[in-house]
């Protein structure tokens, strides 16, 4: 009769060989199911931010970048690196699919280095914005454009496009809904990091400023004045002064040069 091998016996090293620790295994089984999970999870939650973008907000074309190293170095000397546009949801070519956006160029690329809204009237008459991307866009027949980054806590978690093929400018009603839809999935995409233990990529606080007051103080730091603010972005020089009067408060500065220093400090303007 053979007796049953002692549990503890048989875990010890066999002629200073070391032994595979089962538990140790299943902790690594269970976490890689757990971030293979998390992916699945923010596959389908960033597509169908890019769909309801369309579906819901009135554009034609709605696109969501990811944030991952770009292949050969694109975002090199770029401290924000870089994301790729993985979802997309009208679009009538592929030129714009699985394109490599670094930090800063293009309207996306501006949102993800800023960590704030951008938008555009016309992409391609845009003086504000790099254009390295005008052929892809001008194949998709694309004019307006607002770009949304998807942040919570810190992280960032990619940028949301909506485009759409006439020259409108955006109004307040067409960014709310596309940054409820942006809040929503980011929530998503947040608690999927954190479930796998991922950690994304960290950013500068970004405090509570709205899409309006980002850019407007974005125009303020690059020595604007009001007038000239409100000029561009088809506003009053009241709503202007008061926009700039509640970003302010809100970074606790208490006048205009206070302000651009510490939007600049914070990371909120380049």
């Amino acid at each position: 009769m053979t007796r049953a091998a002692d549990p503890l016996t048989a875990a010890r090293p066999v002629d200073g060989a070391a032994q595979p620790d089962p538990l140790a295994a299943a902790r690594a089984d269970d976490h890689g199911l757990a971030v293979r999970a998390a992916e699945l999870v923010r596959d389908a939650v960033l597509g169908d931010l890019a769909r309801r973008v369309v579906a819901e907000c009135g554009a034609d074309v709605g696109l969501v970048g990811v944030p991952e190293p770009l292949p050969g170095g694109a975002a090199r000397g770029r401290k924000d690196g870089g994301m790729v546009l993985r979802h997309w949801a009208g679009t009538r070519a592929d030129l714009l699919h699985d394109v490599a956006v670094p930090a800063g160029l293009g309207l996306g690329g501006r949102a993800l280095a800023e960590r704030a809204p951008a938008w555009v009237p016309d992409y391609r008459a845009a003086t504000t914005i790099s254009h390295h991307y005008d052929a892809a866009v001008t194949a998709e027949d694309l004019y307006a454009m607002l770009t949304v980054p998807l942040l919570h806590g810190g992280t960032v978690h990619g940028v949301v496009y909506a485009s759409l093929r006439a020259v409108v400018p955006f109004g307040d009603v067409r960014i709310s809904a596309v940054g409820k839809l942006a809040a929503a999935a980011t929530r998503a995409l947040a608690g999927a990091a954190a479930w796998s233990g991922e950690k994304g990529r960290p950013t500068a606080p970004a405090g509570k400023l709205t899409p309006r007051e980002h850019e407007v103080l974005r125009w303020a730091a690059t020595g604007r004045t009001n007038p000239e603010i409100a000029a561009h972005l088809g506003l009053t020089c009241n709503t202007v002064t008061g926009y700039l009067k509640s970003a302010m408060h809100k970074l606790g500065v208490r006048n205009r040069t206070e302000l651009a220093l510490a939007a600049r400090e914070s990371g909120l303007v380049s």
